[in-house]
């Protein structure tokens, strides 16, 4: 591992796609921030390593270090540039991250209920995962602003995304009571559609079968990294949330 080279990102060119932490598998970005990219341990980073940079679809990342001539080559990287001294373009390829996004578990029952299942299908799957191979990392992150909610690209809660990926392949909603009593107004939250039923809380089938679709399967995933837009929906629940706590942050603190 490495001391002096590590990724050094331009966040004024990053779109924040989330592809660069998703691929790394060796933990130098903080997953907790995804898809944002934040160097958390650059120790842990190869020497002279380009996977993640070979990835970025921008050419955000340089490195510290670098004196091999290699330049960002703004997309998916050729054979040639796929590799380097650590194999980890190979590894990466075996890299799991499942994220739960959510906006409350402590009252909405649509959320608990999913969470719960989720975690049932996470322990299940999980074992068998590694016994394949696949490095598995499984993240339950918090829609606690509309700051957060923004820097996530999220569009319904709840949301579970298979390295950056939503398992879903549109957004189905109806009202929710529950959202709709923590913000004081109207929210609609995410229904599950499956084999031609609507689920407020997924069956464990539907989840595993998503989740493993998303690992083996061959359909290609399209990128939900541009042109995002927080939803007026949700601009409702954290306005109305706000309004209701009597808070005067503009939603940034509770």
């Amino acid at each position: 591992m490495a001391k002096t080279w590590y990724p050094v990102i331009d966040y004024l060119t990053c779109v924040e796609c989330g592809t660069c932490v998703a691929k790394c598998p060796h933990g130098v970005y903080d997953a907790t921030k995804a898809p944002s990219p934040v160097v958390k341990n650059p120790e842990a980073c190869v020497d002279h390593c380009h996977g993640c940079g070979n990835r970025c679809p921008v050419g955000a990342i340089t490195y510290v270090g670098e004196d091999t001539d290699w330049t960002p080559p703004n997309g998916e990287p050729t054979a040639e540039e796929a590799c380097c001294s650590c194999g980890c373009e190979a590894a990466s390829e075996k890299k799991l991250v499942v994220e739960y996004l959510y906006l409350d578990l402590q009252t909405c029952d649509r959320c608990i209920g999913t969470d719960n299942v989720l975690d049932e299908v996470m322990l299940t799957l999980t074992p068998a995962l590694q016994l394949a191979g696949y490095e598995v990392e499984y993240n339950k992150i918090e829609m606690e602003t509309a700051k957060i909610t923004e820097q996530y690209k999220f569009l319904s809660s709840p949301t579970i995304r298979v390295n950056g990926q939503d398992i879903c392949q549109s957004v189905a909603e109806n009202s929710c009571g529950c959202c709709s009593d923590i913000s004081g107004t109207d929210v609609d939250c995410r229904v599950f559609e499956y084999n031609g039923e609507n689920y407020e809380v997924p069956p464990k089938e539907m989840l595993a079968e998503a989740i493993l679709q998303a690992v083996f399967g061959q359909a290609e995933s399209g990128c939900s990294c541009s042109g995002y837009e927080l939803p007026e929906n949700l601009k409702n629940f954290f306005e109305g949330k706000t309004k209701k706590s009597g808070c005067s942050c503009g939603g940034d603190c509770c």
